[in-house]
């Protein structure tokens, strides 16, 4: 999505999120987690700041294919933007599909399916790396004649059409709906990890592609579902979320013959040769002992990481506005600050020791980086930030002081989680 775009439907979310929030609550539904949702945002985020440096590239690559390979030119029409979008959606479905059935598409896709909540926030907790493994499969789109604004047009309105169905506040639909369309409850069932349910209901828009090829499932309505994945991640830590399932495939990989190096790449979830012990099967979850993750800190820290979040959230939109005018010695300050950020308010949960002193450095750093930023490219607002600056810099210091001496605030782990 083009970041003025973003500028728009990103208060549209906050504000179907507190709905679904505020519903729960009056139905004594607990759907959110502070530390999940903030989890899912910062990797939502992130996803964003991603595609601000790949989506040039690879809307670049769907024009030259459109320019070089399209025997004919589709019409501007409705009817064009309508069969444009069924055609995304049915590659979107193989897409999908080999995302949970291929280790190297899992590898990046599995990021969208660690939260072991089932809310709106899921909805935007996007891997950062998948859109540039899977956008090769929608070049038969450009070759066949689609205007690339068509085809954006069709992605924006395929992608928005998924939101909604992140949610258990929906039941199930009208019959003739539910036939033909995703639902929450058709996505409900994609999320689950029970084993009746796993790889079931890959479709973006339409169901009719899960139905002819044999992996639609109905949610059940007397049976519990659980969400996440099979391994639970255990951490809130958003780098190590998106490449976490790539660094394990490669110490697998060190273990296998030359063949199954390979083989691992392009294999099912779950696969291992004879001599590793062979394939893993999705086991049952055991209601007595599954818990969720839950490495929590206390209140003020809490209320600091949110701050800190929607004041990197601001920050992260106006670089993404602005990016084709940032220098490139700044687009990458910048991105590494809005990363590092990321990084810290993750560990604020996780308890982590070292970012008692690490959140006291990002802050110093943030603050230099803001006043040079601004010394050297918009001199008439320099004195403006850095009063600024120097003043929201001394406040949220004193703020993280108290809460990180404040009782009990970075209490120890309990066993099982993160150290």
């Amino acid at each position: 999505m083009h970041p003025a775009y973003m500028l728009l439907v990103i208060p549209f979310f906050f504000l179907t999120m507190g709905i679904e929030w505020l519903y729960g609550y009056t139905k004594k539904k607990n759907w959110y987690r502070l530390n999940d949702s903030l989890n899912n945002l910062l990797i939502g985020t992130g996803q964003q700041l991603f595609s601000v440096l790949t989506k040039a590239m690879m809307m670049g690559i769907y024009v030259w294919f459109h320019q070089h390979y399209a025997p004919f030119e589709q019409p501007k029409t409705w009817w064009s933007f309508l069969l444009c979008l069924i055609l995304f959606d049915f590659l979107f479905y193989w897409a999908h599909r080999w995302g949970h059935e291929m280790n190297i598409f899992w590898a990046a896709h599995s990021v969208h399916h660690q939260s072991e909540e089932f809310n709106l926030s899921v909805a935007l907790r996007q891997s950062w790396f998948h859109n540039l493994l899977a956008f090769p499969i929608f070049l038969p789109i450009p070759m066949l004649g689609f205007d690339p604004l068509i085809f954006g047009g069709a992605a924006i309105v395929h992608t928005l059409s998924q939101y909604w169905i992140h949610t258990k506040a929906v039941g199930k639909l009208h019959p003739w709906i539910e036939y033909w369309f995703n639902t929450p409850s058709h996505h409900r069932v994609h999320h689950a990890i029970d084993p009746k349910y796993i790889d079931k209901n890959h479709a973006g828009l339409l169901m009719i592609w899960d139905r002819m090829f044999g992996t639609f499932k109905e949610e059940e309505k007397d049976s519990a579902i659980h969400y996440g994945i099979t391994t639970q991640l255990k951490s809130w830590n958003p780098v190590w979320a998106n490449i976490h399932y790539f660094i394990e495939m490669w110490q697998k990989a060190r273990q296998m013959k030359w063949a199954d190096k390979f083989k691992i790449i392009f294999a099912r979830p779950g696969w291992l040769p004879d001599y590793m012990g062979g394939f893993q099967h999705v086991k049952e979850v055991d209601e007595g002992t599954h818990q969720l993750y839950n490495a929590d800190t206390n209140v003020y820290l809490k209320i600091y990481s949110a701050l800190q979040y929607f004041v990197m959230l601001s920050g992260a939109m106006m670089y993404m506005a602005n990016f084709k005018d940032i220098s490139m010695f700044y687009k990458v300050v910048f991105f590494l600050l809005l990363i590092v950020t990321m990084l810290i308010i993750g560990a604020l949960f996780e308890n982590k020791k070292w970012v008692m002193y690490a959140e006291y450095f990002r802050l110093l750093l943030v603050a230099i980086s803001l006043n040079t930023f601004y010394y050297f490219w918009y001199i008439n607002w320099f004195n403006v930030m850095i009063i600024g600056s120097i003043i929201s810099c001394v406040a949220f210091i004193a703020f993280y002081t108290y809460s990180i001496v404040s009782k009990n605030s970075l209490k120890e782990l309990e066993p099982g989680e993160a150290s």
